[in-house]
């Protein structure tokens, strides 16, 4: 088992832990879950703000870097949650960020002036 299988299997051990079990969820669930988590993210992508010093017109923050490790890793829990409650494994993961990671170099080599709606459509 490699590293992002592992974290697949300690997230969905996690889940059910908590009450979510990701099989054979219906459309009106997973709609559900992929709000909760989707805000739940919003909260840590706050958190993880708050570890740096983003007010520049204050002197007395400091970056608490230790803390913002913390968040990310938050964030990770919450989006391998996402992609398990849509029926994603660690292998259509890395398959699937592979093929987008190719898109965007090649957005990055076009100079990305123009939005192609379609062109993550095949992925």
């Amino acid at each position: 088992m490699d590293k992002l299988e592992k974290m697949f299997a300690m997230q969905a051990a996690l889940s059910e832990r908590i009450g979510i079990n990701v099989v054979n969820l219906t459309e009106k669930e997973k709609i559900k879950w992929v709000l909760d988590y989707t805000r739940a993210i919003q909260q840590e992508t706050s958190e993880l703000v708050d570890s740096v010093p983003w007010k520049w017109w204050a002197k007395y923050q400091k970056f608490d870097e230790q803390n913002a490790r913390v968040e990310v890793i938050d964030l990770f829990h919450f989006l391998i949650a996402i992609a398990q409650i849509l029926g994603m494994s660690a292998d259509d993961v890395f398959e699937t960020y592979c093929k987008k990671n190719l898109i965007n170099h090649k957005r990055q080599e076009s100079g990305y002036v123009v939005k192609d709606k379609d062109d993550s459509r095949g992925i």
